[in-house]
């Protein structure tokens, strides 16, 4: 009875733990959980978008008559906007395939035996995420350069817009477009949290 009481006041006396700014310091297993929240949100977010994007792109055609011509406008007429298609749908995929390894290896707490295999997860999980900003940004950029030559033209090689003509395709592709970069965004946010979790992960579990 004496030592519980005497274990009882020494708590009582000690101080809790407060960061720098007062507030009481987070555990490691708070800030992984954290961070593994902001993880699945994020690449729920990219499949989210990548989704809204390929369902705009494949949907958008319009069709006019031009001088007694009919012309018709289709994302598969344009190489860069069918390599937009293929980087959304690539990102989408492996964006869900990376949920699930994140849910499946990473989310769990392993022995101290364990941990240098998880640490080799939390890398290729953040190499995953690098390959994934360089591909979504190749097909935004590379859809941009066309479609800012639709709009606009390029009177130093002759080259006259075309949206003039096709209006509604063209605002409906810029929509589609904004989605992609919104992805492109939200895994340049994964690829921070990715080399965050793996600076701070807890040596100890």
């Amino acid at each position: 009875m004496a030592s519980e009481a005497c274990k009882e006041k020494t708590s009582s006396v000690l101080p809790k733990m407060t960061s720098s700014s007062g507030l009481p310091m987070s555990s490691p297993r708070q800030q992984r959980l954290s961070l593994l929240v902001a993880q699945a949100t994020l690449r729920i977010s990219a499949i989210v978008f990548t989704l809204i994007a390929i369902s705009v792109i494949v949907t958008n055609t319009q069709s006019v008559i031009v001088f007694g011509f009919k012309f018709e406008a289709h994302y598969t007429y344009s190489t860069a906007f069918k390599f937009l298609v293929g980087a959304n749908a690539v990102v989408c995929a492996f964006s869900a395939l990376s949920l699930i390894f994140l849910s499946l290896f990473l989310s769990r707490s392993v022995p101290q035996q364990q941990q240098q295999q998880q640490l080799k997860n939390y890398f290729f999980l953040l190499l995953h995420d690098v390959v994934m900003v360089v591909l979504i940004i190749s097909g935004c950029a590379a859809a941009t350069a066309i479609g800012y030559v639709g709009r606009y033209g390029e009177k130093k090689m002759t080259w006259q817009p075309t949206c003039g003509y096709v209006s509604k395709y063209c605002n409906r592709m810029s929509i589609s477009l904004a989605f992609s970069y919104l992805a492109f965004f939200a895994y340049l946010l994964l690829t921070f949290t990715s080399a965050l979790t793996l600076v701070s992960r807890p040596t100890t579990q």
